[in-house]
């Protein structure tokens, strides 16, 4: 008899007894309470590791942070780092690669403006400023770390002149920016999309276009009431996320052949809790 089958030979002989099992509870007790420490250190420890790995294939990958393809290709970063969201897409060019086909068809429209809500670290933002050489484009995040990064990339980019950096937008803040004729306004606010559009702004918004990500694993009905929101004043197309495994078997990066499968979804996942979805939204 090894000692897990002494063990468990003691504890079914013991714990009947009252206080063998009020030792037990204690014990179990105890050791679900390290059990949540241990469980928070271990995810912890795993993600720094993850993320160092990534930041060590990032700078092999591109000593230089330039964006290899996809609509924003050449779009230059100031630092191999972005905030808020996985950076070696953005610079592969895979990053939310579902919109490319939309987004292009949107930049053949000469904006006056673009309105980036949730900028991050101004992937978006800075890169439509260079694909629309005539638009003003601002970009909101919530986070300082966030504007900084931007505020950078535009200058490095030659767009600052272009550009302006705001910290939180909400329905007067949209009113009051001068959104010309035509306008696009992206949205990634992780859920404040349901408190920001209203049926109100919706038909204010009416002549502009939107692509609006809805987080429905934050609220269940997100997605739903975009709809309902914007259903008398545009068209509305729903373009769903692709699952990581599936890119990590479809998509074709000169830069991945180097590595295996396993590593390729590593450098591709978005790190997304499930499907989203992004709301495409045009004139009626």
């Amino acid at each position: 008899m090894n000692l897990n089958e002494a063990g468990k030979h003691f504890v079914e002989r013991t714990a009947r007894n009252p206080f063998a099992w009020s030792i037990y509870k204690g014990c179990g007790r105890l050791a679900e309470f390290f059990g949540r420490f241990y469980g928070h250190a271990r995810f912890v420890r795993e993600g720094y590791e993850r993320d160092q790995r990534l930041q060590k294939i990032a700078e092999e990958m591109f000593p230089q942070p330039v964006v290899a393809s996809g609509p924003f290709k050449g779009l230059r970063y100031p630092a191999v780092r972005s905030y808020g969201s996985a950076l070696l897409p953005k610079l592969l060019g895979s990053y939310e690669s579902e919109l490319h086909e939309a987004l292009e068809t949107l930049l053949t429209n000469d904006y006056a403006t673009v309105v980036d809500i949730g900028c991050a670290e101004g992937y978006y933002a800075i890169g439509i400023a260079l694909r629309s050489p005539h638009a003003k484009v601002y970009g909101f995040d919530t986070s300082p770390d966030a504007r900084v990064i931007c505020l950078e990339m535009a200058k490095l980019n030659g767009v600052a002149n272009r550009v302006t950096i705001g910290s939180f937008c909400d329905e007067n803040t949209l009113r009051a920016t001068s959104l010309g004729k035509r306008s696009l306004i992206i949205c990634d606010c992780e859920g404040y999309e349901g408190t920001l559009f209203t049926t109100d702004l919706a038909a204010f918004l009416a002549p502009h276009d939107l692509i609006i990500e809805t987080h429905d694993f934050i609220d269940i009905e997100l997605s739903a009431k975009m709809r309902e929101v914007f259903a008398a004043t545009h068209h509305i197309q729903s373009i769903k996320s692709t699952d990581d495994i599936q890119k990590a078997h479809t998509y074709s990066f000169p830069q991945l052949l180097p590595y295996d499968r396993r590593t390729r979804r590593l450098i591709l996942s978005e790190r997304r809790p499930g499907t989203m979805e992004w709301l495409v939204m045009t004139p009626r």
